[in-house]
């Protein structure tokens, strides 16, 4: 009983469970988005849906160089230091301003462009593209405050703060889809992350004064060049990832038809909300950590905690999912989606792979190693792309989580072998 009641009062515990709720909550919401998609929209309106969240994941990361990782570091590390800690936001909220203006203009007058590039020749979607360059600076800022207190260990805070962000994501969404149809559920992903900025700026400022740390006289290129490491890394994880994604969407359509794209973009779907348990305490708890792990000793001190924490739970959720699987398909989707359920095994296989490397390839992270990330990154998305081409021409539309299931395989065993010190 005292074991199980000291368990219960450690810090990870506290988090996981309020991490859990928030991860339960956004299902929750998906459940009911995805319905009300599915209805509305159907699996060609889905396959649109995927191509624009491809996009927007890699603007997001553009508009915000890359910096979200390395705040966290310099945040946690700087967290005592408060003259270098107000040089670090100050140079990173004047870098990042700059940066989202810049873009959202850009975005504005070359709209029919990646119209034309996301949507294919249909124009009926270019008001997406104005109204993304119109909010596109509350993005970066929002990811930017957030990363700010992640860093500075308020877990709570930021869990909160998602929270809020589902539920607003949600009630906008309704909205719109019910009005508008796939415009609707287009215009929702765009919008709802900018009503999540002023959200995260209010409890942001109650908790750091964050108006009054900036100074444009603190402005620090150096800063900037500490940082770049990892722009080059996220550039490469979340700006090609996507768009590699994107091209094997392309593929699908003009191959197999909207609707399998439809179907691997459902199946997709699903996979992000319960990755969104293992992804989530990551950032927010074992990122900070392994910033400051000074030794390989440490370093396997938190490996070892997530892989007898988080991973048993993850691999028994995915099997008591795998065979409620025609049920969920039903109930968050519709039977036009059942196809999908044909996807679930090499889907949850190669997940469960992605888990067991993730925090190994969030150490990339904490300690700056970018020239190890970028080839590991860039051989595992040329792995993906020309592995999913492949196999879907043996085995149609299962053959694309067949070959992200042996992507993650080679990715997780080269980095287990890069990181054997640190684990073993």
């Amino acid at each position: 009983m005292n074991f199980y009641r000291k368990i219960i009062q450690t810090s990870l515990f506290k988090i996981t469970s309020l991490n859990s709720f928030s991860v339960v909550l956004k299902i929750g919401i998906g459940l009911i988005t995805s319905k009300i998609l599915a209805i509305f929209v159907g699996p060609s309106g889905m396959a649109l849906v995927g191509n624009l969240r491809n996009f927007l994941t890699s603007l997001e990361n553009i508009s915000t160089l890359g910096f979200q990782n390395g705040i966290v570091k310099y945040a946690a590390e700087n967290e005592k230091n408060k003259n270098e800690l107000q040089k670090i936001i100050s140079t990173v909220f004047i870098s990042l301003l700059f940066v989202a203006l810049l873009l959202s203009g850009i975005l504005f007058f070359t709209a029919s462009f990646w119209n034309e590039k996301i949507f294919g020749n249909n124009t009926e979607y270019l008001l997406i593209f104005k109204v993304l360059a119109f909010v596109l600076p509350t993005y970066g800022l929002s990811i930017f405050l957030i990363a700010v207190i992640n860093g500075l260990g308020k877990f709570q805070k930021v869990i909160w703060i998602n929270i809020i962000g589902n539920i607003i994501g949600l009630l906008t969404s309704i909205f719109l889809i019910l009005q508008f149809k796939t415009t609707g559920a287009l215009l929702a992903i765009v919008i709802a992350p900018s009503l999540l900025f002023f959200v995260t700026f209010y409890l942001v400022q109650k908790e750091i004064q964050f108006l009054q740390l900036i100074k444009f006289k603190l402005f620090d290129f150096k800063i900037v060049k500490n940082l770049s490491s990892y722009s080059l890394m996220a550039l490469v994880s979340s700006v090609f990832g996507p768009f590699v994604f994107l091209a094997i969407r392309n593929h699908i359509i003009q191959d197999l038809g909207i609707e399998q794209a439809g179907y691997w973009e459902t199946m997709t779907r699903i996979s992000t909300y319960y990755l969104l348990f293992v992804s989530s305490i990551l950032s927010v708890y074992f990122l900070p950590k392994l910033s400051k792990a000074q030794n390989n000793k440490e370093t396997k001190t938190v490996f070892w905690q997530y892989y007898k924490f988080i991973l048993p739970v993850f691999v028994l959720g995915l099997t008591v999912l795998y065979f409620a699987r025609f049920f969920i398909v039903q109930l968050l989707f519709t039977k036009e989606f059942l196809p999908v359920t044909d996807l679930f095994f090499w889907q949850f296989l190669g997940d469960v792979f992605k888990v067991c490397a993730l925090i190994l390839g969030f150490q990339f992270f904490a300690k700056k190693m970018t020239s190890a990330f970028i080839i590991t990154e860039l051989f595992s998305l040329f792995v993906l792309y020309f592995a999913s081409l492949y196999c879907m021409k043996l085995f149609q539309i299962e053959g694309v989580v067949m070959a992200y299931a042996f992507q993650n395989f080679i990715y997780m065993v080269i980095l287990v072998v890069y990181f054997r010190k640190s684990l073993f």
